[in-house]
């Protein structure tokens, strides 16, 4: 799906496809690489060193922000012992069903950090059915805290470069637009850092600089792509975890590694943002997909999204022309109630 040719705030001579982006988290290694080459080419600040714990943590970023355009996120997979899986069983026997706190809460820079959300919580249903594991649970042989490792999984989070764009709807200044290659970028000499477009991303990605207040996010690389080259974070991957072009061709490209992980057991992949039926799109389809093996919900990605204006709009013009109907009535009401009354 693309976006409405009205949209398009540049053009060519000769129309261009959408490009986009499609990840692949079961070839992701977690080396960074498309975080520093991000960094490089779009000459943007360190984050710095947050300690988290009792050492450090690998993912030093954190999160997606006005000077992370690429987050490559860790996300640890453990395995319930016996005796936490008894457990999980027991508590849902008594009908105690619901999401169980796996992590504490870590310390950081400004104080303590707060621990996980709701969505990143592993549920007493996946404890009993042996999919994952719970801290609160214990168990003997599990480690001190309760859990096994089992493996890390790495998510490298991006800009969605939306068909329905929040940020772009939000946008009170015309500083963002959609390009020739339907991606959407800011300008920086436009935003005027009302951050209207923050609350208005459903994935939360664009964020504000803390030094000069205005929007900043991925723009996927658009001064390399004018000049026929791919994006920084792609052209870096060691592994093609991170694959550039046009958007058809690698949904296409997508749902056959989806098949091929199936032929060889791995039921669990499926793409996120792409290939999904009318009216169930995230964001009207994304130009940035993935493909993933966990629920999105582990990866911090909402399991469904869309537009607050346009998830709002049908309810908003309805009420408008319901409350136009009423005004209308009301006056045609009042011009024969006088009319009435004059000729008397």
């Amino acid at each position: 799906m693309s976006a409405a040719p009205t949209e398009i705030a540049v053009r060519r001579e000769e129309p261009v496809p959408r490009m986009g982006f499609f990840t692949d988290t079961t070839t992701c290694i977690g080396c960074k690489a498309c975080e520093v080459a991000c960094k490089q080419w779009n000459d943007l600040p360190a984050d710095g060193w947050r300690p988290e714990g009792r050492g450090g943590s690998y993912d030093y970023t954190g999160r997606l922000s006005a000077s992370t355009w690429r987050h490559v996120r860790f996300v640890e997979t453990v395995k319930p012992s016996p005796e936490q899986q008894r457990a999980a069983q027991e508590l849902l026997a008594q009908g105690r069903v619901g999401a169980l706190p796996d992590l504490p809460a870590t310390a950081g820079p400004g104080g303590p950090a707060p621990g996980p959300r709701d969505e990143e919580l592993p549920s007493l249903v996946e404890v009993a059915e042996g999919i994952t594991a719970s801290a609160r649970l214990g168990g003997e042989g599990s480690g001190a805290d309760g859990a096994l490792l089992d493996r890390w999984a790495f998510f490298s989070d991006v800009c969605k470069h939306c068909t329905n764009a929040g940020c772009l709807d939000a946008c009170p200044t015309g500083a963002l637009i959609r390009t020739e290659f339907q991606t959407v970028i800011v300008q920086p000499d436009i935003c005027n850092g009302c951050g209207y477009c923050i609350p208005s991303c459903p994935f939360g990605v664009i964020d504000r600089d803390p030094y000069d207040g205005r929007a900043a996010k991925c723009t996927l690389c658009y001064d390399r792509l004018e000049d026929g080259l791919e994006p920084a974070c792609a052209k870096a991957c060691p592994t093609d975890a991170i694959q550039f072009g046009p958007r058809d061709e690698l949904v296409e490209q997508a749902e056959r590694r989806v098949l091929a992980l199936h032929e060889r057991g791995l039921d669990g992949a499926y793409l996120y943002g792409a290939g999904d039926e009318p009216g169930e799109q995230l964001a009207g389809d994304l130009g940035a997909f993935f493909l993933l093996t966990e629920p999105p919900e582990r990866f911090g990605l909402p399991a469904q999204a869309e537009s607050p204006a346009q998830e709002n709009g049908p309810t908003a013009t309805a009420a408008g022309l319901a409350a136009g109907t009423v005004a209308v009535a009301a006056a045609v009401a009042s011009f024969v109630v006088t009319h009435h009354r004059r000729r008397r």
